[in-house]
């Protein structure tokens, strides 16, 4: 894209590792902003040497690590730290993952960060929040969804609760993390304080509770888990077809009469037991039988047609092939590829964010291990005899 992408010319460093910190700081590198990654010598961040290796490089790490800079810095160095020190000094932001108190304990806690740049926003995730009795405990994807009631609510009934199987609390604890990132920097610029933003995965997943957590507080009853199906409408939910599943969900009366409609089932509809959705939801095993009665006597791709037609929503179940397959994603650009030197071209996922109808682009590859120390160093005004020495000794 031709236009100046939103956070161009804002310099954010990034302290994070693995996936929740990562995150944040990759959609606010996606958005233009200047992240600065900065990883212990010789090791790095983890994710370096995990998930898929292709020739050496972790595709993993080269998705959540894109359009970055690295740094290396042995932070328990006093020399080190005077280094991150100069690095805040200019920055606009710091983003940190640590557990509550590693911060503080290095010499960067709120009020040395406020003496250092006062201009500094900070965004800050955890396992469980900076205070409380658990703040202290380590926590990972798993147990935040464990912990968050998330997992309660999935599966069907009378099984034990299911996980989500990709690391939801640290995407959407890095998603928030992001949000309140730019809604400080935005408050800066109106003239306000630099400040701080902070969340929790369990928090994160605990702000994604939507209409469950209402329901319990408005009944203060348990929600039963419903599998597929949906917890407060009916029908709704997953179908078997002549060769295989279709997703179906009708929302509301009208929309359930137009489904009818499209099964040629209209009348169903004049059923005592499925009146209202009242009655379906008390009967939903047997409003689910009547209609995949309907739905089995053809193909995914017929009821796909026919229902599209008559305004019902509903879609195949993909597997991952079909969903980077699919024209539509094709069309909007879900998946892209960057070059990397050494390993030639790494296709990623895009951000599903579109600024002024276009995909943000893929700047730069995820760095090398340090890739940039000597240049960042330099632009301090550090000479290569002094960055010699700093090696040297192990600091950076």
């Amino acid at each position: 894209m031709t236009e100046i992408l939103p956070l161009a010319g804002l310099r954010v460093i990034d302290l994070t590792r693995v996936l929740s910190g990562p995150f944040c700081s990759m959609i606010l590198a996606d958005l233009g902003a200047e992240v600065i990654k900065v990883e212990t010598p010789g090791e790095g961040d983890p994710v370096r040497a995990q998930g898929e290796m292709r020739d050496g490089l972790s595709w993993y790490f080269a998705g959540f690590n894109r359009n970055k800079q690295s740094i290396t810095l042995n932070l328990r160095d006093s020399a080190a730290r005077d280094i991150l020190r100069r690095l805040l000094a200019d920055a606009d932001a710091v983003v940190e993952n640590f557990r509550p108190g590693v911060m503080v304990a290095m010499g960067f806690g709120p009020e040395e960060l406020a003496k250092i740049n006062p201009r500094l926003i900070t965004g800050s995730i955890s396992g469980f929040g900076a205070t409380g009795p658990y703040k202290d405990r380590p926590s990972f994807d798993f147990i935040a969804q464990a912990m968050s009631g998330f997992m309660s609510l999935n599966g069907p009934e009378g099984t034990p609760p299911v996980r989500a199987g990709n690391p939801i609390s640290d995407l959407v604890a890095g998603l928030y993390c992001a949000l309140g990132v730019v809604s400080l920097l935005l408050r800066r610029e109106r003239g306000g304080p630099a400040g701080a933003a902070a969340t929790s995965l369990t928090g994160a997943m605990i702000g994604m509770l939507g209409f469950a957590a209402a329901n319990h507080l408005a009944t203060r009853q348990l929600p039963p888990r419903t599998g597929n199906d949906h917890p407060v409408s009916s029908p709704y939910g997953m179908f078997r077809t002549a060769d295989g599943e279709i997703a179906i969900a009708p929302p509301g009366e009208a929309m359930y009469r137009r489904l009818l409609k499209a099964l040629s089932a209209e009348e169903i509809a004049t059923r005592p037991e499925f009146v209202t959705n009242a009655d379906r939801f008390t009967n939903r095993a047997a409003i689910n039988a009547e209609i995949e009665a309907r739905t089995t006597r053809h193909t995914t791709a017929h009821w796909i047609e026919v229902l599209n037609k008559a305004g019902v929503p509903c879609g195949p179940v993909m597997n991952l092939a079909e969903v980077f397959a699919d024209p539509q994603n094709i069309d909007q650009q879900v998946t892209g590829l960057i070059e990397h030197p050494g390993h030639g071209p790494v296709e990623m996922l895009t951000t599903p964010l579109r600024i002024d109808g276009a995909v943000p682009p893929l700047r730069t590859p995820s760095p090398a291990l340090g890739e940039h120390t000597d240049e960042i160093l330099a632009s301090l005004g550090l000479s290569g005899t002094e960055i010699a020495a700093l090696r040297a000794k192990g600091a950076i």
